[in-house]
């Protein structure tokens, strides 16, 4: 495998309004009827109680930052690059990083690679595109097209090994392969409290970029590489928007 021929990525989403009382009626109504969908065996769970869990779901979140890495060299010279799309205005971010994708994979087999990418990432960054009016990416397209044309990598599934009922997490699965992550102040569930009631966007794209790397350590060791030093390892530059 060509390593530097891989863009490794992550997303971080929210819910596109604050609260639960902060939706309109029309969207506040079509919650009320997905909330009673996933808490049907939930009997202590709301609709509001459990509207932070829109973060996860396209038609109810938006992307706040998209975090990229692609290595550079070879062996124990590698060097892994790590850049971010973030921001408030979720279409300017989604061009800007759509821009980026089809100048990567315009000459050569390229590959993208995301920890559960193909459940997760990869659909969610296309229809939040197709509801912001963005044409998909070709590295991005599945719709027609076999499933070795399909260039998605995907370290969740390649950890599954044809196993069909395990979730593993990408903080696991770092920690089972000894690969150096950096400790974290946040999680996954804490985003959309950080972003709404903190109003800090850096914080989360700090984290965003943390998973990159892990990401990227991760797949190296599943091909029995040495993993990139921390000293070959560096932010190019964060785009930001409306901060």
């Amino acid at each position: 495998m060509n390593f530097n021929n891989i863009l490794f990525l992550d997303i971080e989403t929210v819910s596109q309004y604050e609260t639960y009382n902060h939706l309109p009626e029309e969207w506040k109504e079509l919650w009320d009827l997905k909330a009673g969908i996933i808490n049907r065996n939930k009997e202590d769970e709301t609709s509001e109680s459990s509207y932070p869990r829109a973060s996860i779901y396209a038609e109810f979140g938006k992307i706040i930052c998209i975090s990229c890495g692609y290595l550079l060299g070879s062996d124990d010279e590698k060097k892994l690059i790590i850049k971010s799309y973030c921001g408030h205005d979720e279409k300017k971010l989604l061009i800007e990083f759509s821009s980026m994708l089809q100048q990567w994979s315009g000459t050569t087999d390229k590959y993208l690679c995301a920890h559960n990418g193909k459940e997760f990432d990869y659909p969610y960054i296309c229809r939040r595109m197709v509801i912001n009016g963005i044409e998909i990416p070709e590295a991005l397209k599945i719709s027609g097209r076999k499933p070795w044309e399909v260039r998605h990598l995907d370290t969740m599934e390649l950890w599954k090994f044809g196993d069909f009922k395990s979730f593993t997490s990408l903080k696991l699965l770092a920690k089972v392969l000894d690969v150096p992550s950096p400790k974290d102040d946040i999680d996954g569930s804490m985003v959309n409290s950080v972003y709404w009631a903190d109003k800090d966007l850096d914080r989360i794209v700090e984290y965003c970029q943390k998973d990159v790397i892990t990401l990227a350590q991760i797949l190296l060791r599943f091909h029995c590489q040495p993993v990139v030093r921390p000293e070959n390892i560096s932010i190019k530059y964060v785009t930001q928007n409306q901060l």
